[in-house]
């Protein structure tokens, strides 16, 4: 389930690849390849908050521990609205400064910035659809985020060739079928996911967990978009060559990332259960 559900996550910005590649031309497909790193890094960092989150609740479930994995449930959500309005206040204000200090070429610049810009708009959408489906995981509910994750990648696959190839809407339709379609997705986490509101003593323990994740992956994508100012200054040809294999290396990854994911839910509810033996087996099968 998992990896299915990120190999719909990973064709989210393979097809707006895609599409501008065939239907707008190289500059567009360099736009979109030269605004994914820094779009991975937010993500990156995001994702580690919501694995601290869902380390916390798979704990508090696996206890049987139903109103403190409650409480966690509301924390969890309210942080990620705070955390996506400031973030993407701080990435429209900061959008075409990141451009700048990683190089992006001037031919390639108006439309990366434009793409970039409107998925910023985007980022708490985003946000709110990771975090929810990770406590859906965490309880043990991997169905419905795969469902909703399908639902909304069909949605950006359609909205993607009707913007761009009979629109003509350019860079700026693949942003927007994302946005839609990460909208749709969080909407439909958050129907499930209705309450909200701030326990100090939980909300500590998430942040506590979180941040050294959040801080660990974004690192590994900070190094990417240091790698990607190197390939900039190569010009639209070589940025958009490069985005193809970044995104076909997205691909190979998505086993490992199922794995991780799969594993942190186990240890977490087994840890809770005080079943400390199945944690053991359960890290030695997965490394194997």
């Amino acid at each position: 389930m998992l990896l299915i559900g990120n190999l719909f996550q990973q064709l989210y910005n393979a097809v707006d690849s895609y599409v501008v590649g065939n239907y707008v031309g190289k500059v567009a497909l360099a736009a979109v390849g030269a605004s994914t790193p820094i779009i991975n890094m937010l993500i990156g960092f995001f994702m580690g908050i919501s694995t601290g989150a869902g380390v916390v609740i798979a704990q508090f479930f696996g206890a049987g521990n139903t109103c403190k994995m409650k409480r966690a449930i509301h924390n969890s959500i309210a942080l990620t609205l705070v955390m996506g309005v400031v973030l993407t206040i701080v990435g429209l204000l900061f959008n075409d400064p990141i451009l700048k200090a990683i190089g992006v070429p001037s031919e390639v610049f108006s439309e990366a910035s434009t793409y970039l810009s409107i998925y910023f708009w985007s980022l708490i959408f985003v946000m709110v659809y990771n975090m929810g489906s990770g406590i859906l995981r965490s309880v043990g509910d991997s169905k419905r985020p795969l469902y909703f994750l399908i639902f909304s990648s069909v949605v950006n696959i359609i909205l993607d060739f009707l913007f761009v190839k009979y629109f003509h809407f350019g860079v700026a339709g693949a942003g927007y079928a994302t946005l839609i379609a990460q909208a749709i997705s969080a909407i439909m986490v958050m129907v499930v996911l209705k309450e909200i509101g701030f326990d100090k003593e939980i909300l500590l323990k998430i942040i506590k967990i979180g941040l050294p994740t959040g801080f660990q992956q974004s690192i590994v994508s900070l190094s990417n978009v240091i790698v990607q100012s190197y390939i900039n200054v190569y010009g639209a040809s070589v940025i958009a060559g490069y985005s193809v294999t970044i995104k076909i290396d997205g691909f190979v990854n998505l086993p490992l990332q199922a794995f991780n994911m799969s594993i942190t839910t186990f240890v977490g509810q087994n840890i809770g259960a005080k079943q400390y033996d199945r944690v053991k087996k359960g890290a030695y099968i997965t490394t194997a």
